[in-house]
């Protein structure tokens, strides 16, 4: 049996789904800094341990912050359901650029080093959806390769886990990578829901593999968030880690599964793995100089 997630994208509805992934991006970015000062006015618990998810919850902050993340993930579905998975998770690498920008504007200063991560950043990605191009997908999803896809995820996030838990320091790294690995993964089987959706109404949604999927995938990784910034005295390789494994991860599975076919020549190649590590460069600069990095390393100096 096969589930299909074939569409036909248009410039309308491909456009419709870039704003809502921009929109979505930004709602992120406030979220993910209400969200990591959170997690450290808690107790630290052992890793994915739901009970860090009963003391956030008491935090009135992180009770605002998974409201935004409520809607933001209802833009990212939006998204999903009008514009191919290798157009969107690209996109949603700007939930740090914004968190990064939103506080520098606070603060009236802004880091020239931080900036020029920002504007590579915004160039990597730009370059790679220019060049690549991204189609919609029109192939399917077996439940042979469901099987060997729910293996493979399970087994590169227990990989994760028992490297990091190999020393302090590796530990929020493993976390951090288990959790680009889920959301990651999140994101391909919101763009197999919603493809259900389309062609089999709601009815069918609940009859299908993907919906099941997504319920353990989702709430997986937002736990493994949580832990990887409790965890994490510096907090921007974390961060980093994450939001650049979530979109390669997310392209990955659109070209191998889901039949997202980008420009293949041997130039269009070159450019766009060239714009991804600009991309992820970015992102690393980004990272290093956000203001949750920088709060968490001078906590550390002043310790």
């Amino acid at each position: 049996m096969a589930w299909s997630t074939a569409g036909q994208a248009n410039p309308v509805s491909t456009a419709a789904g870039v704003a809502a992934a921009v929109g979505a991006a930004l709602v992120f970015g406030v979220t993910s800094v209400a969200e990591q000062r959170s997690t450290k006015r808690v107790k630290k618990e052992r890793t994915g341990s739901p009970k860090i998810l009963l003391d956030l919850v008491q935090q009135p902050l992180w009770d605002i912050a998974i409201v935004g993340t409520i809607v933001g993930f209802a833009l990212q579905v939006v998204a999903l359901k009008y514009a191919p998975l290798a157009v969107v998770e690209p996109i949603l690498v700007f939930d740090l650029v914004f968190a990064v920008l939103i506080a520098a504007y606070l603060r009236r200063s802004a880091d020239p080093v931080m900036l020029a991560g920002v504007a590579a950043c915004v160039v990597g990605v730009a370059g790679f959806l220019l060049i690549a191009r991204p189609t919609a997908g029109t192939g399917t999803v077996s439940l042979a390769e469901a099987i060997w896809l729910a293996i493979g995820a399970v087994a590169a996030v227990a990989i994760c886990l028992v490297v990091g838990q190999s020393s302090e320091t590796l530990r929020p790294l493993g976390m951090a990578m288990a959790t680009g690995i889920c959301y990651g993964l999140s994101a391909f089987l919101i763009k197999v829901v919603t493809s259900e959706a389309s062609h089999g109404g709601f009815g069918h949604v609940l009859t299908s593999w993907p919906i099941y999927a997504l319920a353990i995938a989702g709430p997986v990784g937002f736990v493994l968030n949580q832990d990887a910034f409790q965890s994490g005295t510096f907090i921007a390789p974390v961060m980093a880690i994450i939001v650049a494994s979530d979109p390669l991860i997310s392209i990955a599975l659109a070209y191998a599964l889901l039949d997202e076919k980008v420009s293949s020549s041997p130039a269009a190649i070159a450019g766009e793995i060239i714009c991804l590590i600009l991309m992820v460069a970015g992102i690393i600069e980004i990272a290093r100089h956000s203001p949750q990095a920088i709060k968490a390393e001078a906590a550390k100096v002043a310790a």
